[in-house]
């Protein structure tokens, strides 16, 4: 799996576990719908680190959180 399908997934996980929809993930991060679905259709291969940042202020929990899951770690590319 890439570090791109997990960083989608990790998303959409979230999501499911806060029960919010790519609309209230938008407002609530501020991150402009478009720029959202771009993320998650993987059309943008290397989101910013702000981007992300803002994603999780959104979903309420910090980078720290958002990238400490083995998935990450495993890929050799992330340490939390």
């Amino acid at each position: 799996m890439s570090t791109q399908d997990i960083l989608v997934e990790r998303i959409n996980n979230l999501c499911k576990e806060k029960r919010m929809t790519y609309y209230a993930l938008s407002y609530a991060s501020t991150v402009p719908m478009t720029t959202l679905m771009h993320i998650v259709d993987k059309s943008t291969v290397n989101p910013g680190i702000l981007t992300i940042g803002k994603i999780c202020d959104g979903l309420g929990i910090t980078l720290k959180e958002f990238f400490d899951i083995p998935e990450f770690s495993e890929t050799g590319r992330f340490e939390a």
